[in-house]
Order: C-alpha cells, then structure tokens, then sequence
C-alpha cells in the first residue's frame, strides 16, 4: 500500500525482543561429552514414597501405584489456555497496512486479553471458556480495524478448542467508532459473509501468514 494512502503512517513500532513472552520454566535435557557428570551435578530427586532415615519399612505397591500416577498426571496433565498463550496466537498477525505483526504494533496488548473462567481455577477440561481480546488501532480513524477484529477472531476461531467462545473488540476510546465496529465483530451472520468474501478472505489469509 503507497505510503500516501496509508491511515498512520508513522506508527510506534516495538522490538521483538519487548514483546512479552513466557520465560521457558523446565531445564532442557542435556545430552553429549558436557553431560558426563550430569548425575554428580543435578542429582535426581527422591521419589515421595522413598523411606526416610527414621522409616523403618517401604510403603505398600498400592501407595507407590498412586504416587507415580499422581506424579504422571502432574506432568502431563494439560494446562487450561491462558492470556500468555492468546497473545501468542494472535500478536503475530501481520498488520493490513505496514510490514509489523499486531504486538509489534500495539494492536494486540497482553492486559487486554481476558479469558474466563481464570485459567487458575480448576475447571472440567471441556467447561466452556470465554477469551475477550481488546484491541487497541494505531490511530483513532483506522479504516482497516474491522478487518483487524476480523483476523483476530478468526485466527483464534482455528486455533482454540470448541469450548473456547471468542469475543473480539475494540478498546473503550481507541476508535472514534468503536460501537459500529464492535457491533460488525459481534454479528455472527456479518462475520460469516464477510469470511465468505474472496476479496477480504485473501487479505485474511495474508495477514495470517506470519503466525506460527
């Protein structure tokens, strides 16, 4: 798009690096001539039912069968979706306009994304789960925000389960017609035409491209 026709064009652009990310929580596993000592380094943890020093006998194969199914299931119990993950399902769309995903334009902003019930709370694995994305236009007459609402909604609309319903919309006061436009992003019947669209269905599929 010529830069003369553009809505914004200088627009703040973040780093990827200012990003927010989630900080990877599990050492990974090392292998080759520098894990040698491994096993005098990073010394395995004793298993919960290893006898202590004062226990005089091990427990019964019923109550080892129950603490290495408790410690499989903690391991690999998936955890419920989180705003941390939202974010990075949609903070890669590519803008319509400039060649800068959503996050690195501000677009899509972590404290923005609302999903509940909390994904804290233990819920039933299928319990339905609502994800509100608030989004934020580079400048308050952005002509393409409808079409930005729309990408969102349907790169969440792939990629969480069904349970997940999906609310997408525009911050309170960052568009000077922000009513219209949630209420556009809102119309089921509008969304499912305008995706039925081969014109703006390309223009999707182009802004999608960049996500993972």
């Amino acid at each position: 798009m010529p830069k003369a026709d553009l809505d914004n064009e200088n627009p703040t652009i973040l780093n990827v690096s200012q990003l927010p990310s989630r900080r990877q929580k599990t050492r990974s596993a090392r292998n080759g001539p520098d894990s040698k000592y491994d096993h005098l380094l990073f010394p395995k943890q004793s298993w919960p039912w290893a006898p202590s020093k004062t226990t005089s006998s091990w427990p019964s194969d019923d109550d080892e069968d129950e603490a290495m199914e408790d410690a499989y299931n903690d391991e690999y119990t998936e955890e419920p979706i989180d705003e941390q993950e939202i974010y990075d399902l949609i903070s890669t769309i590519s803008d319509p306009e400039h060649p800068h995903t959503l996050g690195q334009l501000s677009v899509v902003r972590l404290p923005d994304i609302y999903v509940t019930p909390s994904p804290t709370e233990r819920l039933d694995p299928q319990s339905l789960r609502t994800v509100l994305v608030e989004l934020t236009p580079t400048i308050n007459h952005c002509s393409l925000a409808t079409v930005i609402g729309l990408a969102v909604r349907a790169r969440l609309e792939q990629a969480l389960p069904p349970n997940y319903r999906v609310d997408v919309r525009m911050k309170d006061g960052s568009h000077a017609q922000d009513d219209q436009v949630n209420k556009q992003l809102a119309d089921k019947e509008r969304v499912a035409a305008a995706l039925e669209n081969d014109t703006l269905r390309g223009m999707l599929d182009k802004m999608l491209e960049t996500c993972a």
